[in-house]
């Protein structure tokens, strides 16, 4: 199963970071909309990626929800037609949440730079650095690191868990 060490980090604004992101990327910027629905999983996560009417991804993933760069495994499958499998899964196992957001991605070597605006949530950088299949852990956290202080980024402004860990905390405290 594919997988890689990612951070997320919670950041003041979006465009004030594009500018040193653009500096050492190799490519992008590309912008996304995407649209994530969350269904019931005891295995770890699945989400129903939305990107289009005619384009998505479900994603399966695991990883610990902690601060600091942590490792993540995954398995993308993806789908032509996100509405109609948004709706059979719903129905099989039942919606935990959706996440909104648009997402400027950049691609720094290997490592995917997404800096996403969240709707109800704010704004954040998230690094996702792809691992070879027996390459070691501590490679990509060192990589990580490395872009983190590239783009100033403390690692007091790191979060743990997902965005829809977040907006459930958010909603429960309202």
């Amino acid at each position: 199963m594919p997988r890689n060490i990612e951070i997320k980090a919670r950041i003041a604004q979006v465009d004030a970071l594009i500018p040193r992101v653009a500096a050492i990327a190799d490519r992008g910027p590309v912008e996304i909309a995407q649209d994530d629905t969350f269904f019931r999983c005891d295995a770890g996560r699945l989400k129903l990626r939305t990107l289009s009417p005619s384009a998505g991804e479900l994603i399966f993933y695991r990883r610990a929800d902690q601060q600091g760069p942590k490792e993540s495994f995954y398995h993308l499958t993806p789908t032509t037609e996100p509405d109609r499998l948004r709706e059979t899964l719903g129905l099989a196992w039942g919606q935990i949440g959706r996440v909104q957001k648009t997402r400027i991605l950049f691609m720094v070597g290997r490592t995917r730079v997404h800096l996403d605006r969240v709707q109800e949530l704010g704004h954040f950088l998230e690094l996702e650095v792809v691992l070879e299949d027996d390459e070691l852990l501590e490679v990509g956290i060192e990589e990580a690191h490395g872009i983190m202080a590239c783009l100033s980024v403390a690692p007091s402004q790191l979060i743990e868990g997902a965005y829809l860990d977040l907006l459930i905390r958010q909603q429960n405290t309202q």
